[in-house]
């Protein structure tokens, strides 16, 4: 059986279904510490990652009430974390500017930090599995003026691959640089993979599959203001980056535009379509997009599942009963969180888990769950009764991969519209250890 079908298996033992939250012994919640919470800067989606994990060790990140990038460590399974502030910076009144962190095959933290349209904020730690890290420096000095949402994302080979934004909303371009755990070096992948042509930017998830084959998929926006996404789009690469193609298996003509991009849905402006959200990939390569955007005919914006297995199709998980608009620009206050997704394939039958926060439950750390996507059934169920406000999902997606265990960032957040700083008090960081 592959990791990722005993993965996605273990997440459905009969005791994750039970009542209308999960039973009480199924999440053990670990305090880490007290951080800003005036926005969603340490709680939003887009975090590549907040946690991670490297053999027995796992990571974390976030900044403190004074904007100071805090760095911890804990061996698994332990309560006791070493947390360290270091003496890092970033505007954490806007909510664009998180951190993310990765460790490479050898054991090194990366991190990037401060970033919406601005110059690259990069460090790696002075020795592996260390806090102590060397001074900020360039990775390849190319593109690097102004960056928005850094991720990192590691190869099965200890390799890293950091994707960002190079411009602006509404004309930025994807860059794609790699990362070679044999030299320690940097060097440029893509300078411009997808090309907004200086007249919209591309907003995007993506995922490494236990084959090495990196996915993506993205909306297109057509400005800042957030109703002008449209669209999702997909590619595929299976040569570590260099080359990219359709889920036909044409190659695709670099860089990648509105024109010759493969449409894994249509979906009109003014959807109330949001854009970063999550994918992922089964054994055989299939990708799955969880998003959210209003049907055609309906004022209720729906989470969605979109996925291939030989042709794409689109499904509303079809819970939810109340309305919004999702238009203007900056980050905005939304009553729903943008969902982070497991999807396999077992024994004929496609399942999904979502992992998301609705106000219509309470704002509170939810999961949906369909076990048969020939079906519209999904079952919804909360993890706690905490109240995590703005809160999005982020989980250390390296030990889910290795030790198949989930464990979610958890923090709870006021996010204010359009880069508002709410008053609300420094709030306790925690991981929540689901116990499947």
């Amino acid at each position: 059986m592959s990791l990722l079908k005993k993965i996605f298996i273990c997440l459905l033992l009969p005791s994750f279904l039970i009542g209308g939250s999960l039973r009480a012994q199924t999440v053990k919640i670990i305090p880490v510490g007290k951080a800003w919470a005036n926005n969603s800067v340490n709680a939003v989606i887009f975090r590549k990652n907040s946690l991670v994990s490297y053999k027995d060790y796992q990571f974390i990140a976030y900044y403190s009430e004074t904007g100071n990038v805090v760095l911890g460590k804990r061996k698994l399974g332990s309560k006791n974390w070493e947390l360290k502030t270091t003496d890092l910076k970033g505007n954490v009144t806007d909510a664009h500017n998180c951190i993310s962190i990765m460790v490479d095959g050898k054991g090194y933290l990366h991190i990037a930090w401060d970033h919406h349209n601005h110059p690259l904020h990069y460090a790696k730690s002075k020795s592996p599995l260390s806090l102590e890290l060397d001074a900020p420096t360039s990775m390849t000095g190319e593109t690097e003026k102004s960056v928005s949402y850094p991720e990192f994302y590691r190869m099965p080979n200890g390799n890293l691959l950091f994707f960002y934004r190079n411009g602006a909303s509404g004309k930025g371009n994807l860059v794609v640089k790699s990362y070679d755990i044999s030299t320690s070096k940097w060097s440029m992948l893509h300078e411009n993979l997808i090309d907004g042509e200086g007249k919209r930017s591309a907003y995007w998830q993506a995922f490494v599959d236990a084959k090495s084959n990196i996915h993506i998929s993205w909306v297109w926006r057509e400005s800042a203001d957030v109703a002008s996404n449209h669209d999702m789009a997909y590619a595929c690469s299976k040569d570590g980056g260099k080359t990219w193609q359709k889920t036909s298996g044409e190659k695709y003509q670099l860089p990648i535009n509105a024109s010759n991009a493969e449409y894994a849905c249509k979906i009109p402006q003014n959807s109330e379509l949001i854009n970063q959200t999550s994918m992922v990939a089964d054994q055989a390569g299939n990708p799955y997009i969880a998003t959210y955007f209003r049907p055609e005919g309906s004022n209720v914006p729906q989470y969605h599942l979109i996925h291939f297995d030989g042709k794409w199709h689109t499904q509303s998980l079809g819970f939810r009963t109340q309305a919004f608009s999702l238009s203007g620009m900056g980050t905005k206050k939304i009553p729903i969180a943008r969902p982070q997704l497991v999807a396999w394939s077992a024994k004929g039958k496609l399942s999904a888990m979502v992992i998301f926060r609705d106000e219509e439950r309470g704002s509170k750390a939810s999961v949906a769950v369909n076990t048969d996507l020939n079906h519209t059934k999904w079952q919804v169920k909360d993890l706690t009764d905490t109240y995590v406000g703005s809160w999005e999902p982020s989980f250390d997606t390296e030990l889910w991969k290795s030790k198949q265990q989930l464990h979610l960032f958890v923090q709870p957040v006021e996010q204010a519209d359009g880069e508002g700083k709410t008053n609300t008090p420094p709030q306790l960081v925690q991981v929540f250890e689901v116990k499947l």
